[in-house]
């Protein structure tokens, strides 16, 4: 059977991740070996939620170390409590329905999700309101056009999509319908090229301007979902998460080389407290 932490194991494990004490400063600091050291931090189990099942609203993002290893999250946003989490080596739908799935059959009743946006979020979340993070989606804009758009009908869009956490949805989409009549000409326009061998290839000749234009469009009826249920207090993004993101990677960030395992360990302690 597996052994119960003794306190000792629990204050290096404690020194180590929330004091952020390196390997050697906890081997100086207890006049023993790293080796040690590595096994008081191997003796706690791998920390797991365990909070009762209710209802929520729930946040959920993925975040990487590098190409291939990250960990898909589940956030209970009224409790701003990480409730599921998982390795991942990609981020796919499979993740999050497998995610949804496991809380759902734990208890969890799931009232809306809000998400980065990605394609087939949408559909993993189908039967529960869905809200597309509206800071995620002026990235997608500012992707496209930059900050500093070369084009008048650039500037125009993004100013207007800076207005997007400020307004409501018959007002940005007046104006966005606005903005495509005044420029659809501009936007739709096609520059052919022909070759050698006689053939053409047309593409979009302000492609910038044609790609953040019909990501607006794409998903303006996921941007104000939480205008439209305000008893269950949705979230217009995914900040909450990914400031949980951001603390656990710089906490994180002190301890290079870790193992596979014990950095799952300690990012699922992060991701818990």
């Amino acid at each position: 059977s597996e052994r119960r932490p003794n306190r000792l194991h629990e204050i290096v494990w404690k020194e180590y991740v929330e004091e952020k004490q390196t390997l050697e400063q906890l081997a100086e600091q207890y006049d023993r070996s790293h080796i040690w050291v590595r096994k008081q931090l191997d003796a706690i189990p791998v920390p797991k939620q365990d909070l009762i099942p209710q209802a929520t609203v729930v946040i959920a993002d993925t975040t990487f170390w590098g190409r291939h290893y990250g960990v898909c999250v589940f956030r209970a946003w009224p409790l701003a409590e990480n409730i599921w989490w998982n390795e991942v080596a990609s981020e796919l739908m499979a993740h999050y329905r497998y995610g949804r799935q496991i809380l759902e059959e734990k208890g969890w009743n799931l009232l809306a999700a809000v998400v980065d946006g990605r394609r087939g979020l949408f559909n993993v979340f189908k039967g529960i309101p869905v809200q597309m993070c509206q800071f995620h989606q002026i990235k997608i804009v500012t992707k496209y056009l930059t900050r500093r758009p070369k084009t008048e009908a650039g500037r125009e869009l993004r100013t207007l999509v800076l207005t997007l956490t400020k307004t409501t949805e018959v007002e940005f989409t007046r104006a966005l319908h606005a903005w495509y009549e005044k420029w659809k000409s501009f936007v739709n326009e096609k520059t052919t090229e022909s070759f050698l061998n006689g053939k053409t290839k047309w593409h979009h000749t302000h492609k910038g301007v044609y790609s953040a234009y019909h990501s607006l469009k794409r998903n303006l009826p996921y941007l104000f979902i939480y205008q439209k249920y305000h008893e269950l207090n949705i979230p217009n993004t995914t900040n909450s998460l990914d400031g949980s993101f951001s603390a656990l990677k710089k906490k994180l960030g002190v301890h290079h080389g870790l193992r596979k395992d014990r950095r799952y360990k300690v990012i699922s302690k992060l991701l818990r407290d």
